[in-house]
């Protein structure tokens, strides 16, 4: 299973902080097999990844594995 984490206000969008979903073979099929609303969030160009701590620049990139964990990471504001 691959481990996707909500961060922020990505949390309140997912309804949990955490989810496992079958891995992917792209960065598009697995924002497919989300909600709707989730994924439009999601893809939102200000969120930025990281796969398995590390952030990740481009997720079209991204090779899912099972195994790995997922992080979406909202813009940050405030001062």
């Amino acid at each position: 299973m691959l481990k996707l984490v909500f961060l922020g206000r990505l949390e309140d969008a997912a309804g949990a902080p955490e989810r496992e979903v079958e891995p992917a073979e792209t960065f598009d099929d697995l924002l497919a097999g989300l909600e709707p609303e989730l994924a439009t969030a999601l893809r939102d160009v200000r969120i930025r990844l990281a796969l398995d701590g590390t952030l990740v620049g481009d997720p079209a990139s991204l090779a899912l594995q099972d195994g790995q964990e997922l992080a979406f990471l909202p813009p940050v504001s405030g001062g």
